[in-house]
C-alpha cells in the first residue's frame, strides 16, 4: 500500500508492495558466508541478516519524495540485497538507516540500486540490492566489526597479554600498538581476515 503525504509516496513494510520477514532471534549471530560472483559483494563476506532497513529519497528542498521500511535478506561491508515486491529504477541513488542489532546505534548511507530480481516469494526471493555509496559519521565502523569483531577481540586480548603491551605507558599506545601488531599479521600471513582465514 503507498500513501501519498505532502508530495512524497510512503511504502510501509508489510502491505502489498513492502515484504517483511522475521527478525533474527535475540542473541544469535548472523550467518557469515563467503560470495560466489556477485560483483557488488565480491570483495567482502556477507551475512544473512533480516533487518530493518529505513529508505528514502531527498526532494532536494529538506523533504523526501518516497520512503521506505524494508527488510534485509543479506548485508555486507560493500552493500545489502532487501526483499521488495516493488522496484525503484536501476541506478536510484537513495539514504539508508538501519541497525546491525537491537538498541544499536543506526548505520547511516548512502547507496544506489544496482540490481534487482523479480519473482513470486514462493518461487524464490524478490527485491533488490543496493551498493553503498558513503557512510555518515563513521557508522561503517558498525559493519565492519560484525564480520571482523570476534577475531579482532580475540587477536586484542591476546596481544595485550604480551610482556611489550603491558610495558607500554598508556591506553592510546596499547592501542596503537595492538593495530601495528595486526597489521603485521596481515602482510606476513598469507590469508584474508575477511574471510577467517
Amino acid at each position: 500500500m503507498a500513501v501519498q503525504r505532502k508530495g512524497a509516496t510512503t511504502v510501509k513494510a508489510g502491505t502489498a508492495v513492502g515484504t517483511t520477514r522475521p527478525a533474527p532471534a535475540p542473541g544469535v549471530g548472523p550467518l557469515i558466508e563467503m560470495n560466489q560472483g556477485e560483483p557488488e559483494h565480491r570483495h567482502f563476506p556477507r551475512a544473512q541478516l533480516a533487518t530493518h532497513f529505513d529508505l528514502w529519497v531527498d526532494d532536494g528542498a529538506g523533504g523526501r519524495r518516497f520512503s521506505a521500511n524494508l527488510v534485509s535478506v543479506n548485508v555486507s561491508v560493500s552493500g545489502a540485497f532487501l526483499a521488495s515486491t516493488f522496484f525503484l529504477p536501476m541506478g536510484t541513488v537513495v539514504r539508508t538507516r538501519f541497525a546491525l542489532e537491537e538498541g544499536a546505534a543506526p548505520v547511516e548511507a548512502r547507496a544506489e540500486i544496482v540490481r534487482e530480481e523479480r519473482g513470486p516469494e514462493d518461487e524464490g526471493r524478490s527485491g533488490f540490492a543496493l551498493r553503498f555509496l558513503d557512510f555518515s559519521g563513521q557508522t561503517e565502523v558498525a559493519l565492519a566489526r560484525l564480520f571482523l569483531g570476534m577475531r579482532l577481540r580475540a587477536f586484542t586480548e591476546d596481544y595485550l597479554k604480551s610482556q611489550r603491551a603491558r610495558s607500554l605507558p598508556n591506553e592510546l599506545e596499547r592501542v596503537i600498538d595492538v593495530m601495528a601488531a595486526w597489521e603485521l599479521l596481515k602482510a606476513t600471513t598469507p590469508g584474508d581476515p575477511w574471510r577467517g582465514e
